[in-house]
Parts: C-alpha cells; structure tokens; sequence
C-alpha cells in the first residue's frame, strides 16, 4: 500500500535543503564555544543558522535564542517571574500545560471570547471579562515598580488553522489591559503565511523547526531588543546566557536551511496551489457530507488546514480508518502523548462535546499531489457512507 502523508501540522517532511546542510554539519567536530579552529567552524554554523532564521522570521539574529524546539520556547517565557499570566483559550497544550495557573483557571474559556469561527475577540477583555491590572507593585525595596503581566495568543491555531490578527490584538485590544508583556505562538504560522517579527507587537514568540521541514527537537524564542530572559536551563552561558548546553549544530543547520527554503516558498507563492486544493477537497466532502462541519471555513485559515467533524462520529475513529486506508491525518493536537482526546479548542468555541469529539485534521503542503487529496476524499466518502447507514 502506497501511503499518503496528510499531517504536515504535527510535523513536515524533511527538506532536502534541511537534509544536506545537516550531512555537511555532521563532518564538522569541534564545539562551538571552544576557540580553536575546530570550534570556531561550528560556531560558524550556527550563527549562519541564526542569520537564516532571523531573516526569515523578520527578527535581528540577537533576538533569535536556539532552544530544543517551541515546547522549551514556551516553558522559558512562561516561568519567567511574572505577576500575573493570561492567555486564549485556543493555545496550545505546551503553553496551557506550561504553567499550573493556567490549569487551574483556563482563563476565558466559556467566557464568550471566541468566536464559532475559532477567532479570539479581545474587544471586551477588559469591559466583558474585567481583565484588569494594577499599574506598579511595590518592589523588594519597598519602591514602586511596574506590574508584569504577560498575555499569550496565538498566530494561528494548530487544529483548526484560523489567523488571528496578533498585531492589531496586542496593539489594541489587549493595550486597553495595560499588559506589559505579550507573547506569541508562531510556530504554525511560520513558513506557511507572512509573519514578521518585528511587525507583531509582541515581546516573545516561539517557532519550531520540523514544522517548516526542519529537523524535530530543535526551535526557537525570539526576544524583542530590549528585553530580558533569565535563563531556565543554567550552565555555560550559551546563547547569551538565556539558554546553557552545547548547541546542537547539526539540528541548527537544518533549522537555518529550512527557514530559508520557506521564506523562499513564501516569496514564490507556493502555497496559494495548496489552499486552491485544500478548499477543492472541502467542496468534495461537503457534496457527499451535507452534515459535515469545516470549522473556521469562513474566515482566514492556514492554507493547508481543514479542520472536519461529522457529529457523533467519533474523530479517533476517523484517524484510524483512514490509517487502514493508508492516509495519516490527525484528531487534535499531536502533542498530547499520543492521546487522542476531545478538542478543548472546539469546546472553547461553543461547540457541544459529541461535535467536539468527532473534529479530524487535514493538513498538508506544496509536494501534496491532487491525486493524494482526492484520494484521500475517496477513502473517507466511503467509509462516511458505512457510518450513516450504521446510523440510519
């Protein structure tokens, strides 16, 4: 059986611009933070890498901090000394997860600030939520100093693929909150649609290297110039002393290629083909499925996320028919240790816990053939046919 690979999401094949910058790292022995020839070779390396990230990513290769990937991103800003943390309710598990405070609260779900198209409606964070914080605390010193809350959101969601507008919600939105830091989760967001840096009206954000078809366990924090990280793994006192252990050359290397093939990608339009296609997929299913639901169809998405649910059938059900049938596609978040559980994004957004349950994902990228996706169209028309009649 031919296998078709539709979960680009939870990780993108491998670049072959990845590929071949890490067989050529591979070759390279010293380590980057020795002074000798050896090492100043590799340090070469990764500061190429930083470049190529920094560039792509519309950031100074001085805000680029390497991590193992967004997971530690995250886990670095999140346990940082803040007064007080807040985020949407359509993050993803690594920052929910992140901070026990979060757990216990999940800050605004059922409050309304999501939308059935899953976007995040800042407008009444403050006057519908009454998200407020004072301006200064008193200080270790007995001085006055200025409250630090830090707010997350998204740029744009994992399983549903909706953009949100991080630029105008930290600028005006959440502004009216006087929060004084906010961070951004870019990781999906990158290589696929236009996001810079710079433009994002944020302190912090985190992007991962395998999902722009880059190595996995490698990633990055950017921190905007001006601001401080202390660090959480603590040693040497690499990467400014924000992120300590001897840098993974041979995964930088492929992250730093692969950032720039996407950036390159992006420039040459590749991926308006595969929103022609992703949307040609969901006009299929909708004319043989008439109950089937596309979450977040109405507004802008990731180009190559269809978010499906045909209530009552079960999405875990779903993923493994279609493995039988040879497509890997995925119910929710692939970061949940393999668990397939009901989406906490799809309840966030109003949805009832049997259409919650029964969501599938369907993600792919510019190497995906027509042929693959209406297969894959195919094989799911058919075993939604057994399920109705079951049902009937």
């Amino acid at each position: 059986m031919t296998r078709v690979y539709l979960d680009w999401n939870a990780t993108a094949p491998l670049r072959p611009e990845a590929r071949d910058a890490m067989i050529a790292a591979m070759d390279v022995v010293g380590n980057p933070s020795s002074v000798h020839a050896e090492g100043r070779k590799a340090k070469a390396i990764v500061e190429t890498a930083r470049g190529q990230i920094a560039v792509a990513i519309g950031a100074s290769r001085e805000d680029v901090v390497l991590t193992s990937g967004a997971t530690e991103a995250i886990s670095l800003v999140y346990h940082q000394s803040w007064d007080s943390i807040n985020c949407s309710p359509l993050e993803h598990d690594a920052v929910i997860a992140t901070n026990a405070e979060i757990i216990e609260r999940e800050p605004f779900a059922g409050k309304g600030l999501v939308n059935q198209d899953g976007l995040f409606d800042a407008t009444n964070l403050v006057s519908g939520y009454g998200i407020q914080f004072p301006t200064l605390k008193k200080g270790e010193n007995g001085w006055p100093r200025k409250y630090s809350a830090l707010f997350g959101l998204t740029a744009a969601n994992s399983e549903i693929g909706t953009v949100q507008m991080t630029d105008l919600a930290f600028k005006e939105f959440v502004g009216e909150a006087d929060i004084s830091h906010r961070f951004c989760d870019a990781t999906q967001a990158f290589g696929k649609i236009p996001f810079t840096f710079s433009w994002a009206h944020c302190e912090y954000s985190a992007i991962s290297s395998h999902k722009i078809g880059g190595p996995k366990g490698v990633g990055a924090l950017l921190v905007k110039s001006g601001e401080d990280i202390a660090a959480q793994i603590k040693g040497g006192g690499q990467e400014q002393g924000r992120r300590s252990g001897t840098e993974n050359v041979i995964g930088i290397a492929g992250f730093g290629a692969a950032a720039e093939a996407a950036q390159q990608d992006l420039d040459n339009g590749v991926w308006e083909p595969v929103r022609e296609l992703r949307d040609a997929l969901e006009a299929r299913l909708a004319d043989a499925a008439p109950d089937a639901i596309f979450v977040g169809q109405g507004v802008d998405r990731l180009p190559n996320t269809s978010c499906i649910a045909v209530p009552g059938w079960k999405g875990e059900t779903q993923v493994m028919q279609m493995d039988l049938a040879g497509y890997a596609i995925s119910a929710g978040s692939a970061c949940s240790s393999g668990k397939v559980k009901q989406s906490r994004v799809l309840t966030a957004m109003g949805f009832d816990d049997i259409t919650a349950s029964s969501a599938i994902r369907v993600s792919f990228g510019p190497t995906t053939t027509p042929d693959e996706v209406m297969g894959f169209a195919d094989a799911w028309i058919a075993q939604y046919k057994k399920f109705k009649a079951r049902a009937a």
